[in-house]
């Protein structure tokens, strides 16, 4: 198995407006709340699982496989950046395959200094070769914790509903994700395309999740209008919002969102491949960030937007003018909207604060 290198990047001495470096960033404890498994794969790793596996891909050669995997300005839209997946899904339809993606993708992370990582997938999409979804679930849960074991970093698995499969698929999941709380899962969600799926025909689901307890986001307002984050938070009861770009054309609606502290998962890079904004100055973060939504700032896809988390903060960093005073605000919002208990939350929180030169206020300490 290959193992992953410390991350490096070309404007690491470069500097934003504000003075911030790429290696300040990238020396930060950070969180990663919105990151999908099978779109976080090592291309070399997908090379060398479809050789033991006897899966054709469109090319072997790295470089010319990154032509169909990584996405930028030739994405034209949602449905062409989820089309790349399928390259990544034809290789995970092992208990070898999935355990030891979930393995390097807590590696990269933890390399990043990614101190607490949120892995979501759907194991609805990796029973090809006859998995069963708990022989799924075990194996990626088995790899984040071995990385856990032998990194510094905390993991957590959010089960994923897909809105264009059937609602009874959804209600299965939501089943495996209530049978594996407290072993490795800490939320459910619904992904998928937007528009013509509505989350509503997915209330069994989501229901059954909050009756145990279980927290949920969903992607909505990534490429449709506010209706579908209304729909998610008042007929879902999302705790948190994946994307919500489209949030700023309803100011009621973000004025419920603010007040209400519900958490944005932001990824810049994403939103921009997938045409969720078309340029990159068009992005509504600075203006929720100003506003005082609780906003956090995530991968995504870290192989299709070719990015990590220091790589996003650093792009927002630039493009939209924050100190880094702000970017540490962002992160430790990350950390107070993960899918921890309040007690590892603050547990992690008092470990991490002071790096951020940002101090606990909690007044009990905890045993």
């Amino acid at each position: 198995m290959k193992k992953s290198t410390k991350q490096a990047d070309p404007a690491a001495t470069d500097k934003n407006e504000n003075g911030i470096t790429f290696d300040q960033i990238l020396a930060l404890p950070k969180t990663d709340l919105h990151c999908h498994l099978d779109g976080s794969v090592r291309i070399s790793t997908i090379i060398d699982l479809a050789e033991k596996q006897g899966v054709t891909l469109p090319d072997k050669d790295p470089k010319k496989l990154e032509k169909f995997l990584i996405m930028e300005d030739n994405c034209e839209s949602l449905e062409q950046y989820i089309n790349a997946f399928e390259i990544t899904l034809s290789v995970m339809q092992t208990s070898e395959a999935l355990e030891q993606v979930s393995y390097e993708l807590a590696c990269d992370a933890a390399d990043e200094n990614v101190k607490y990582l949120e892995v979501r997938f759907s194991p609805i999409l990796h029973t090809r070769r006859r998995l069963k979804p708990a022989e799924i679930l075990d194996a990626v849960v088995e790899g984040l914790s071995r990385a856990g074991r032998e990194r510094d970093i905390r993991t957590g698995v959010i089960i994923c509903g897909i809105r264009h499969i059937q609602p009874d698929i959804s209600l299965r999941l939501a089943e495996l994700a209530c049978a594996y709380k407290d072993r490795g899962v800490v939320g459910f969600d619904l992904a998928g395309v937007e528009e013509n799926y509505p989350a509503k025909e997915h209330l069994d689901a989501f229901q059954l999740v909050l009756d145990n307890n279980i927290n949920c986001t969903l992607h909505a307002g990534e490429a449709f209008g506010p209706e579908s984050i209304a729909q998610a938070i008042h007929r879902c009861g999302a705790h948190r919002i994946g994307h919500g770009t489209n949030l700023r054309k309803d100011g009621d609606l973000l004025n419920y969102v603010n007040d209400h502290r519900i958490p944005l998962e932001i990824c810049v890079s994403s939103n921009l491949h997938t045409k969720g904004v078309t340029r990159l100055e068009d992005h509504p973060l600075r203006l929720y960030f100003d506003y005082g939504l609780r906003v956090t700032i995530n991968t995504d896809n870290r192989l299709m937007s070719n990015t990590t988390v220091t790589k996003e903060l650093y792009l927002c960093a630039k493009q939209f003018d924050f100190t880094l005073d702000d970017i540490k605000d962002i992160i430790v919002a990350g950390f107070k909207s993960s899918f921890q208990s309040y007690r590892d939350k603050v547990r992690m929180l008092r470990k991490w604060l002071p790096d951020l030169g940002r101090y606990p206020v909690y007044p009990r300490p905890l045993p």
